[in-house]
């Protein structure tokens, strides 16, 4: 096997391990949101949209596929099978461009997206106030701990102060309100979100190359290993052809 065709077999088998520990990553995040004691109180959320479970749901699909590819991939890899090969790259594809796809729409869209999410806050807000649920002072916390933000009021808040980040007297008056923080972290923001997801579909055509490389270089392989056993064989072959008109002759 030449450099070009070990370094590439070495990288997609590196690259299937850390696809495979993002993608059962995904898929352990995707439950812990939806069965957690923690985060359970996000489907008893009375809201006019499903966007939160369909998110949940996609986040658990992305992972399963991801897991699936990542093995199709590793079993090429070190079985040296074009066709597993030929899967692995095929899938590949169609997640790069999905990869590409979903990172300029969420550039494109990340102003309609922060609403959304500022519009969630707000409902699971106005929604605490009337029920005190537990689930929904959990799934407060988590908002107000993720984006650094206390309610509606942000310094004086006082209906769900009990749910906002711990923090002395100075840090509790300086909190902002979660709505605006929410709109303004996704806006600027985006530009590395944009990156952040060019830049893994760019690895990901790395090893769709690498797959391609190294898939010829098996055919290469079975091509040269069919002609040296077929030069190997001739000589056997006309040695057989040399010996029968001699032994008609002694005949």
């Amino acid at each position: 096997m030449d450099g070009c065709a070990q370094l590439c077999k070495c990288f997609l088998i590196l690259f299937n391990i850390l696809f495979a520990l993002v993608g059962l990553a995904l898929v352990s995040l995707g439950m812990w949101l939806r069965f957690g004691a923690d985060t359970r109180g996000f489907f008893d959320i009375d809201l006019k949209t499903a966007q939160f479970t369909i998110g949940v749901a996609v986040l658990v699909v992305t992972g399963a596929l991801m897991l699936l590819v990542a093995i199709i991939g590793d079993c090429g890899a070190c079985n040296h099978s074009k066709s597993a090969l030929g899967v692995f790259s095929g899938l590949l594809s169609i997640l790069i461009m999905i990869e590409i796809s979903a990172g300029v729409l969420a550039f494109m869209m990340s102003g309609k997206v922060s609403e959304e999410v500022a519009n969630f806050y707000a409902t699971i807000y106005a929604q605490y106030l009337n029920t005190r649920s537990p689930g929904q002072a959990m799934t407060l916390k988590l908002f107000h701990n993720a984006f650094g933000c206390c309610g509606i009021g942000g310094p004086i808040e006082v209906f769900v102060r009990d749910t906002c980040p711990e923090g002395n007297i100075f840090q509790q008056l300086t909190f902002p309100s979660c709505p605006s923080e929410i709109q303004d972290m996704f806006k600027s923001s985006a530009p590395m979100v944009l990156g952040g997801f060019l830049g893994t579909a760019g690895i990901m055509m790395l090893a769709l190359v690498c797959s391609v490389v190294f898939s010829r270089h098996i055919s290469q392989s079975r091509a040269t290993s069919a002609a040296y056993v077929l030069l190997t064989n001739q000589p056997s072959v006309l040695l057989h052809h040399a010996h029968v008109p001699h032994a008609a002759q002694q005949i």
